[in-house]
Protein backbone atom coordinates (compact mmCIF):
# COMPACT_ATOMS: atom_id res chain seq x y z
CA UNK A 1 0.00 0.00 0.00
CA UNK A 2 1.48 3.25 -1.04
CA UNK A 3 1.67 6.19 1.32
CA UNK A 4 -0.52 9.14 0.52
CA UNK A 5 1.10 12.07 -1.16
CA UNK A 6 1.33 14.79 1.53
CA UNK A 7 2.93 17.42 -0.71
CA UNK A 8 6.20 17.45 1.30
CA UNK A 9 8.33 16.96 -1.82
CA UNK A 10 6.94 20.13 -3.37
CA UNK A 11 7.53 22.02 -0.12
CA UNK A 12 11.09 20.77 0.06
CA UNK A 13 11.70 21.87 -3.48
CA UNK A 14 10.36 25.37 -2.68
CA UNK A 15 12.62 25.71 0.39
CA UNK A 16 15.64 24.53 -1.60
CA UNK A 17 14.89 27.08 -4.30
CA UNK A 18 14.65 29.88 -1.73
CA UNK A 19 17.95 28.80 -0.14
CA UNK A 20 19.69 28.80 -3.50
CA UNK A 21 18.27 32.25 -4.30
CA UNK A 22 19.47 33.57 -0.95
CA UNK A 23 22.94 32.12 -1.56
CA UNK A 24 23.07 33.74 -4.97
CA UNK A 25 22.21 37.14 -3.46
CA UNK A 26 25.05 36.85 -0.94
CA UNK A 27 27.77 37.03 -3.51
CA UNK A 28 31.33 37.06 -2.07
CA UNK A 29 31.94 40.57 -3.43
CA UNK A 30 28.88 41.89 -1.59
CA UNK A 31 30.04 40.29 1.64
CA UNK A 32 33.56 41.65 1.23
CA UNK A 33 32.23 45.15 0.60
CA UNK A 34 29.96 44.94 3.64
CA UNK A 35 32.96 44.07 5.80
CA UNK A 36 35.42 46.48 4.19
CA UNK A 37 33.33 49.66 4.47
CA UNK A 38 33.11 49.75 8.28
CA UNK A 39 36.80 48.83 8.56
CA UNK A 40 37.76 51.62 6.14
CA UNK A 41 35.63 54.07 8.13
CA UNK A 42 37.33 53.13 11.40
CA UNK A 43 40.78 53.40 9.82
CA UNK A 44 39.90 56.80 8.36
CA UNK A 45 38.78 58.10 11.75
CA UNK A 46 41.98 56.85 13.39
CA UNK A 47 44.19 58.43 10.72
CA UNK A 48 42.35 61.73 11.06
CA UNK A 49 42.74 61.65 14.85
CA UNK A 50 46.47 60.97 14.57
CA UNK A 51 46.86 63.82 12.06
CA UNK A 52 45.06 66.23 14.39
CA UNK A 53 47.26 65.20 17.31
CA UNK A 54 50.41 65.65 15.24
CA UNK A 55 49.34 69.07 13.94
CA UNK A 56 48.10 71.01 16.95
CA UNK A 57 46.74 74.48 16.39
CA UNK A 58 49.53 76.92 17.18
CA UNK A 59 48.84 80.14 19.03
CA UNK A 60 50.12 83.30 17.35
CA UNK A 61 53.68 84.18 18.34
CA UNK A 62 53.87 87.36 20.41
CA UNK A 63 56.99 89.45 19.74
CA UNK A 64 57.85 92.85 21.14
CA UNK A 65 59.24 95.70 19.04
CA UNK A 66 62.99 96.34 18.83
CA UNK A 67 64.95 99.15 17.22
CA UNK A 68 64.73 98.41 13.49
CA UNK A 69 64.97 101.67 11.52
CA UNK A 70 65.01 99.95 8.11
CA UNK A 71 62.26 97.39 8.76
CA UNK A 72 59.95 99.03 6.22
CA UNK A 73 62.64 99.33 3.53
CA UNK A 74 62.28 97.85 0.06
CA UNK A 75 65.11 95.42 0.85
CA UNK A 76 63.32 94.06 3.91
CA UNK A 77 60.10 93.77 1.95
CA UNK A 78 61.93 91.78 -0.75
CA UNK A 79 63.48 89.48 1.83
CA UNK A 80 60.24 88.87 3.73
CA UNK A 81 58.50 87.97 0.47
CA UNK A 82 61.29 85.51 -0.39
CA UNK A 83 61.32 83.66 2.93
CA UNK A 84 60.14 80.04 2.76
CA UNK A 85 57.19 78.57 4.63
CA UNK A 86 59.56 76.19 6.40
CA UNK A 87 63.00 76.61 7.94
CA UNK A 88 64.09 73.05 8.57
CA UNK A 89 61.47 71.48 10.84
CA UNK A 90 59.98 74.87 11.70
CA UNK A 91 56.80 76.11 10.03
CA UNK A 92 55.78 79.73 9.41
CA UNK A 93 53.73 81.07 12.31
CA UNK A 94 51.18 83.80 12.60
CA UNK A 95 52.28 86.82 14.64
CA UNK A 96 50.11 88.21 17.42
CA UNK A 97 48.85 91.76 16.98
CA UNK A 98 50.36 94.26 17.04
CA UNK A 99 53.07 92.56 14.99
CA UNK A 100 56.35 94.49 14.63
CA UNK A 101 57.43 95.50 11.14
CA UNK A 102 60.06 93.43 9.34
CA UNK A 103 59.52 90.29 11.43
CA UNK A 104 58.73 86.66 10.67
CA UNK A 105 58.56 83.62 12.97
CA UNK A 106 58.54 79.84 12.57
CA UNK A 107 57.49 77.27 15.15
CA UNK A 108 58.26 73.62 15.79
CA UNK A 109 55.63 70.93 16.26
CA UNK A 110 57.20 70.11 19.63
CA UNK A 111 55.23 71.39 22.59
CA UNK A 112 56.64 74.51 24.33
CA UNK A 113 59.50 74.79 21.83
CA UNK A 114 60.94 78.27 21.29
CA UNK A 115 60.31 79.80 17.85
CA UNK A 116 62.82 80.79 15.20
CA UNK A 117 62.54 84.56 14.72
CA UNK A 118 63.83 86.71 11.87
CA UNK A 119 64.04 90.51 12.15
CA UNK A 120 65.04 92.71 9.24
CA UNK A 121 66.28 96.31 9.19
CA UNK A 122 68.22 96.38 12.46
CA UNK A 123 71.14 98.68 13.33
CA UNK A 124 74.67 97.30 13.09
CA UNK A 125 74.91 94.65 15.84
CA UNK A 126 76.95 95.38 18.93
CA UNK A 127 80.22 93.44 18.78
CA UNK A 128 80.43 93.45 15.00
CA UNK A 129 83.82 95.10 14.51
CA UNK A 130 86.81 94.55 12.26
CA UNK A 131 88.03 91.70 14.51
CA UNK A 132 84.67 89.88 14.75
CA UNK A 133 84.69 86.25 13.55
CA UNK A 134 82.29 85.57 10.71
CA UNK A 135 80.83 82.41 9.19
CA UNK A 136 79.86 82.03 5.55
CA UNK A 137 76.75 79.92 4.96
CA UNK A 138 75.37 79.50 1.43
CA UNK A 139 77.22 82.60 0.30
CA UNK A 140 76.03 84.81 3.19
CA UNK A 141 78.32 86.17 5.92
CA UNK A 142 76.92 85.84 9.43
CA UNK A 143 78.04 87.22 12.80
CA UNK A 144 76.91 85.11 15.76
CA UNK A 145 75.90 86.44 19.17
CA UNK A 146 75.47 83.54 21.58
CA UNK A 147 72.98 83.68 24.41
CA UNK A 148 75.05 81.29 26.52
CA UNK A 149 76.63 84.11 28.56
CA UNK A 150 73.14 85.23 29.57
CA UNK A 151 71.94 81.71 30.30
CA UNK A 152 69.84 81.58 27.12
CA UNK A 153 69.83 78.41 25.02
CA UNK A 154 69.69 80.29 21.72
CA UNK A 155 71.90 82.26 19.37
CA UNK A 156 71.20 85.29 17.23
CA UNK A 157 72.92 85.32 13.86
CA UNK A 158 73.28 88.63 12.00
CA UNK A 159 73.60 88.98 8.22
CA UNK A 160 76.40 91.54 7.80
CA UNK A 161 77.12 91.61 4.05
CA UNK A 162 73.85 92.98 2.63
CA UNK A 163 72.31 96.46 2.42
CA UNK A 164 70.35 95.85 5.64
CA UNK A 165 71.16 93.96 8.81
CA UNK A 166 69.06 90.85 9.37
CA UNK A 167 68.93 88.89 12.63
CA UNK A 168 67.89 85.25 12.92
CA UNK A 169 67.39 83.95 16.46
CA UNK A 170 67.36 80.16 16.67
CA UNK A 171 66.98 77.80 19.66
CA UNK A 172 70.05 75.83 20.61
CA UNK A 173 68.55 72.49 19.59
CA UNK A 174 67.26 73.57 16.17
CA UNK A 175 70.22 72.22 14.19
CA UNK A 176 71.84 73.92 11.18
CA UNK A 177 68.96 73.68 8.67
CA UNK A 178 67.02 76.85 9.66
CA UNK A 179 70.18 78.91 9.23
CA UNK A 180 70.95 77.28 5.90
CA UNK A 181 67.42 77.82 4.57
CA UNK A 182 67.43 81.45 5.71
CA UNK A 183 70.82 81.96 4.06
CA UNK A 184 69.46 80.75 0.74
CA UNK A 185 66.54 83.21 0.97
CA UNK A 186 68.87 86.09 1.87
CA UNK A 187 71.22 85.21 -0.98
CA UNK A 188 68.35 85.13 -3.49
CA UNK A 189 66.61 88.30 -2.29
CA UNK A 190 69.41 90.71 -1.36
CA UNK A 191 72.55 91.64 -3.31
CA UNK A 192 75.84 91.35 -1.51
CA UNK A 193 77.40 94.56 -0.15
CA UNK A 194 80.81 95.39 1.32
CA UNK A 195 81.15 94.81 5.05
CA UNK A 196 80.84 97.83 7.34
CA UNK A 197 82.16 96.72 10.73
CA UNK A 198 82.81 99.10 13.61
CA UNK A 199 86.44 100.06 14.27
CA UNK A 200 88.23 98.50 17.21
CA UNK A 201 87.81 100.48 20.40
Amino acid sequence: MSSPDTGNDAGTEDISAETEATREQRHPAVIATAIALPVALVVGVLVAAIAVNRSPVQDPVALGPVDSPDAASAQCTSLLDALPENLGDYTRAELADPAPAGVRAWVSAEENAEPVVLRCGLPRPIGFDVAAPLQVINGVQWFEVSGADDGIDASTWFVVDRGVYVALTIPGDSGPTPLQDASSAVSDALPQQPLDPAPLQ
